[in-house]
């Protein structure tokens, strides 16, 4: 099935850790897109002109012809379908249990560690640490997404499934929340953390020019 233009709808910031997904998910497999930028500072997302091409009326958007669809994950899950392998690069395992841990891992970041996501925004992550100091219930979430990835990262591989995917990038995101603030991260899911972060395509989400 041949690719033709798509257009991804960003947050003008680029701080979304969504809209940093459906990027890094375009960009693996190799896929032409323009980004165009929303301001959510000044709720443009909830003017007609977005409101017009977004269902959900929030970031990311992909727009795929005549077809437009919102939410991550769900643009994640249309691309590996539409554009599969071997002619495109997975962004799953291939594998029918490891794919749906995978997604679990997904659903798991985007419904749960509402603290550290409050705590810890993307700010610090794109912009610079904060110093102020986690909360007690924080750190309890904070112990919890480690005792998670202790579990599930092998030990001795670089990634999560053996071959990369995208729950590796999102997860290494939620890491990098607690990483790159300077709060306390058990060194193996640190040194994970950064490998997934020098990643080609999630280096080219972090040179992307962004601003406040």
């Amino acid at each position: 099935m041949d690719a033709t233009k798509m257009l991804l709808y960003v947050d003008a910031q680029l701080a979304s850790p969504y809209a940093m997904s459906a990027f890094v998910t375009l960009t693996e497999k190799q896929l032409p897109f323009e980004m165009h930028r929303v301001d959510l500072n000044t709720a443009e997302q909830l003017g007609p002109g977005y409101a017009a091409v977004s269902l959900t009326r929030r970031i990311p958007t992909l727009v795929d012809g005549d077809f437009r669809l919102s939410e991550s994950s769900a643009i994640t899950e249309y691309l590996e379908e539409r554009f599969s392998a071997p002619t495109y690069r997975p962004v799953y395992p291939q594998a029918v249990r490891e794919r749906a841990l995978a997604r679990q891992v997904q659903a798991w970041l985007r419904s749960d560690f509402m603290p550290i996501r409050e705590e810890r925004t993307t700010e610090v992550v794109f912009f610079g640490p904060t110093a102020t100091p986690l909360s007690a219930t924080a750190r309890t979430s904070a112990d919890k997404l480690f005792a998670a990835v202790e579990h599930l990262l092998p030990d001795g591989s670089a990634n999560l499934f053996g071959e990369w995917c995208i729950a590796d990038t999102e997860l290494a995101l939620m890491l990098n929340r607690l990483l790159l603030n300077g709060d306390a991260v058990p060194e193996r899911l640190a040194a994970y953390a950064r490998r997934q972060w020098q990643r080609p395509s999630v280096q080219r989400w972090l040179v992307l020019p962004r601003s406040r």
